[in-house]
C-alpha cells in the first residue's frame, strides 16, 4: 500500500475549509470554497495567478476573515479567529514573497521562528533545519536581505519549521526561482512529511511539481474549486495538462 493509499484510508481531517466565501469589498474572491487536509498529507492548491489561492491560504489565517462558510482546524472553529490566536494554535506560514526580516541574521530569523516555543527545543530544532537545508547553516552569520532567493525561501521555510507546526502552510514556494532551487524545496518538503509526517498544505502555480509531491490536489478557478483527486488523477487529466502544465515541467 503506498503512503497515499494508506492516508486515504485512514483520513483525519485536521483542516476542513466549508463553503468558504471571501471578499474584498464589494468583489468576491472566493466562492463557497470546499477543502480537506488530513494529517500526515501533502494537499496542493494549484491554479492561474488571479485565481483566488492566496487569498484562500491568507482567510485560513484570519486575515481577511471569511464572510461566510466555515474553517476548522485541529477540531476547533477557527473562522472569526483573529489571526495572532491563530498562528499560535502550532500552524506556520511561509508566505508568498518570502517575507523574511531583511535587517536579521539567519540565526536571528530562526530566532524569532521560535520565539513562542519552549527555549529546550531549540538547538534540536536549530539542527534540523540545517540538516534539511545545508545552505542556511552556512550563512547563518548573514543578513537575511543579502541571501539568494532560494536561500531566502529556505530561511522561510526555517522559520516557520522552528515554531514546530503540526500544520505548515506553503504559499508559491517556487515562485521567482530557477528549476534546479525548486527541486531542491520541493525535496526538502517531500522529506519533512515523510520523516517528521508533518502535513502540508501547498500553493502553488507550479503544477508538475506541486502535483507529483503531493498525496492530493484541488484546482481552483476565479475562486472556485472546479476539480479534486490525487496528485496522480490530476497530472493525468488532459484539461489539468492543457491549462497549467504546457511548458510547466521541469
Amino acid at each position: 500500500m503506498s503512503a497515499a493509499q494508506h492516508i486515504e484510508t485512514a483520513a483525519e481531517p485536521i483542516l476542513t475549509v466549508r463553503g468558504v466565501e471571501t471578499f474584498y469589498g464589494k468583489i468576491q474572491a472566493l466562492r463557497g470554497v470546499d477543502i480537506d487536509v488530513n494529517r500526515g498529507e501533502i494537499v496542493t492548491l494549484i491554479g492561474a495567478n488571479g485565481a483566488g489561492k492566496s487569498t484562500l491560504m491568507m482567510t485560513i489565517c484570519g486575515n481577511p476573515q471569511a464572510r461566510s462558510g466555515q474553517i476548522v482546524y485541529n477540531g476547533t472553529d477557527i473562522t472569526t479567529l483573529p489571526t495572532h490566536d491563530i498562528m499560535s494554535m502550532s500552524i506556520a506560514q511561509s508566505p508568498e514573497g518570502r517575507r523574511i526580516f531583511p535587517r536579521m541574521t539567519v540565526m536571528e530569523n530562526l530566532q524569532m521562528g521560535a520565539i513562542l516555543e519552549d527555549e529546550k527545543y531549540f538547538d534540536d530544532d536549530l539542527r534540523k533545519v540545517f540538516e534539511l537545508f545545508p545552505r542556511l547553516k552556512e550563512r547563518r552569520g548573514q543578513r537575511g536581505g543579502t541571501l539568494s532567493g532560494g536561500e531566502q525561501q529556505m530561511l522561510a521555510i526555517g522559520r516557520a519549521l522552528m515554531s514546530r507546526p503540526k500544520l505548515l502552510l506553503l504559499d508559491e514556494p517556487s515562485l521567482g526561482l530557477a528549476p534546479l532551487v525548486v527541486k531542491q524545496i520541493f525535496e526538502a518538503i517531500r522529506e519533512l512529511n515523510i520523516n517528521e509526517g508533518l502535513t502540508v498544505f501547498l500553493v502553488e502555480q507550479n503544477a508538475f511539481h506541486a502535483l507529483r509531491l503531493a498525496h492530493r490536489g484541488y484546482v481552483m478557478v476565479n475562486g472556485s474549486i472546479t476539480m479534486a483527486g490525487t496528485g496522480r488523477e490530476l497530472l493525468a487529466r488532459e484539461e489539468v495538462r492543457s491549462a497549467y502544465l504546457e511548458g510547466g515541467a521541469h
